[in-house]
Order: C-alpha cells, then sequence, then structure tokens
C-alpha cells in the first residue's frame, strides 16, 4: 500500500467537511420548510383572529363589520365620541377636519376615518349623521354606532379603555387616538392635540410605508423658528381646529374655521367676558347669555368646548390674540402703498 502525501490527505479532509456542510444545510432547510408563512397567510398578527368583528352601523344606517369592512388592509384612523360631548370630543371631531383637510381625496381611497359613539342610546345614525354636517366632514369618514357591550370590547381590544374611567358613570373616556395599517401590523396611539400636519404625514407615508415620493425642499427656505409664548402654546393645541388667526393663517388649511376668526376679537368683546367664554362657553351658553347664543346659532349650532382652562391658562390666550392682532396690523401697515 502507497502511503498519501500530506496535500492528498488534506484534500481528502476539505471534501469530507464540503460533504458534511453540504447535509447540515439540507437538513436545515427541511426542518424550516414548513416555517415560512403561505402567500395567503397573515404577515402579521393584528389580523381577523386578533381584532372582533363588530357589527355597527354606520350614519346613513349601513351594518358593517369593523374587521372585514372598515380595517381589513387599511390604513385607518379610529377614535370614540359621543355627540353630546362639551369638551374633548368637539375637539377631535375639528381636529381630524383639519388632517381630513390635508390629505384631501385620499381619504377615502387609501386612508379611512372612523369615529364611533361610545352612547349608542343617545347617537342614533340620524344624530351621527348631523353631527358630521355640522362639523363639514367630507367623504371617507364614517360615525358608527353599535351595542354598548360590542363597543366596550372594541375599545378594550384597541387598548383605548381605561378601567375606572370608561367604566364609571360619567362619559368621561379615553382621549387618544389610534391610527394603524391592518395589512403590516403597526399601529400607534397619537393624541387630539397633535399637530394635524404630524399626524396627517404619519397617515399619507409613515404608515403608506413612504410609497408616495417626497417633495424635495431645502433646508435654506425653512421660516426661522421662534419659540411660543404658553398663549399661542395654548391656542394652537386648543383653540386652532375652530379658528384661525387671519386669512393667510397655516391652521386655517385654506378652509372656513368651524369657529369665528380670531383676529381683532380683543377688541371687539369685553376682557372679562372673553376670559369667561374660554373657560366656561358650556355655562354661558345654558344661562343663555346673548352673545354666546348668537354665536352659537351663527356657526352651526357647534358648541364651543370647556377645555377645562383655569383663569391665568385663559389670560394667557386673550393676550396671546391681543399680540397677534397688534402684529399683523402692523403687518398691514408696512405693506400698504
Amino acid at each position: 500500500m502507497t502511503s498519501r502525501t500530506p496535500r492528498s490527505r488534506a484534500l481528502g479532509m476539505y471534501l469530507i467537511l464540503l460533504l458534511v456542510s453540504c447535509v447540515l444545510a439540507a437538513w436545515v432547510l427541511l426542518a424550516h420548510e414548513g416555517d415560512e408563512p403561505s402567500p395567503t397567510e397573515s404577515a402579521t398578527p393584528w389580523g381577523g383572529d386578533y381584532f372582533p368583528n363588530t357589527l355597527l352601523t354606520d350614519q346613513d344606517g349601513r351594518q358593517v363589520r369593523f374587521f372585514d369592512d372598515l380595517i381589513k388592509g387599511k390604513v385607518v384612523v379610529i377614535n370614540f365620541i359621543f355627540t353630546t360631548c362639551s369638551d374633548s370630543c368637539p375637539l377631535e371631531t375639528a381636529r381630524l377636519r383639519q388632517v381630513q383637510q390635508l390629505l384631501g381625496p385620499r381619504v377615502g381611497q387609501d386612508i379611512f376615518f372612523y369615529s364611533i359613539s361610545i352612547d349608542p342610546l343617545s347617537d342614533t345614525p340620524e344624530v351621527l349623521k348631523a353631527y358630521a354636517q355640522r362639523f363639514k366632514v367630507g367623504p371617507g369618514w364614517q360615525f358608527l354606532t353599535g351595542e354598548f357591550d360590542a363597543v366596550t370590547d372594541l375599545r378594550k381590544k384597541l387598548g383605548l379603555f381605561i378601567e375606572g374611567v370608561d367604566n364609571g358613570r360619567s362619559k368621561d373616556h379615553n382621549l387618544s387616538l389610534i391610527v394603524g395599517n391592518q395589512s403590516t401590523g403597526r399601529w400607534m396611539k397619537a393624541s387630539p392635540f397633535e399637530n394635524p400636519w404630524i399626524l396627517a404625514d404619519q397617515l399619507a407615508n409613515t404608515l403608506q410605508n413612504w410609497k408616495q415620493p417626497s417633495v424635495e425642499e431645502s433646508y435654506v427656505d425653512a421660516p426661522e423658528i421662534r419659540p411660543p409664548s404658553n398663549g399661542e402654546e395654548l391656542f394652537r393645541t386648543r383653540c386652532a381646529s375652530c379658528h384661525s388667526l387671519g386669512p393667510q393663517d397655516g391652521q386655517g388649511i385654506g378652509m372656513r374655521s368651524i369657529g369665528p376668526d380670531l383676529i381683532g376679537v380683543t377688541r371687539l368683546r369685553d376682557p372679562a367676558w372673553l376670559n369667561r367664554w374660554i373657560r366656561e362657553p358650556d355655562r354661558m351658553l345654558a344661562e343663555k347669555d346673548p352673545i354666546a347664543l348668537e354665536l352659537f346659532q351663527r356657526f352651526d349650532q357647534v358648541p364651543m368646548p370647556n377645555l377645562r382652562l383655569d383663569v391665568n391658562a385663559a389670560q394667557s390666550i386673550v393676550d396671546f390674540l391681543e399680540e397677534e392682532t397688534e402684529r399683523q396690523q402692523l403687518l398691514q401697515a408696512a405693506q400698504a402703498p
């Protein structure tokens, strides 16, 4: 028998290792062959086996199923309201109206809005339709009602139910909205005080996996940012959903505001009346204050919400409105020929 050279022995070992590697690779592929999702299998755990297929009725009296008809394969924004709410719900509806205006015709095509009532005894389809009309909402936004227990279970499943608050005697409820893309399983909560441009961007771009190309803009053209006063911050987060500040105000989103434009309001109203109106509009309406009643009738009977602000916070807003009125008047005077 002839002895093997070191080179031939090394070659033999290499071939053996290569064979073992191929066998192991084949074994791994076979072991995991059944782990790959089939083409028809959902790529997200948030599918039909997670969400209840709650039966709901929209403002036109049509019955729909929550999963099958409303969210399956869609980018959506969902909130819970009741039409007799005098504080957070009108603000939330007005804010979403701004978002809808920013998104334009995409609402109803690849983005869908759903407001679901937590007070089905009062909020019949007819009541919800009138509520939507008062806020002048556009297509692609449905207002819905359903059985109380079923809606409560739905709120719990969406993480929009707070034990000890939502199950109390009052209608205090979680103020968060939820936005998401059911097909990708991406869901997030948002505040009703969120900047409408940010929320619109989340719905139009982030949750759409950036399918729309972004418009190239230079940071050189970005406006100078100044820190807002407390009054301006309160106005932008609490009041701008319903009120504009002059014809050039970007918060107006190019549409008529739900409430009156507030440039010059500090010159029109008594300061003490204005401060109280910001704090207690519901009480002033109940007391049949003549100015409050006239505004209520003139602006489609949409009640101004009670934002639960104290005297100092209300005065901060009044001071900002006066400063903004003065600023715009000076600007107009400087631009006059």
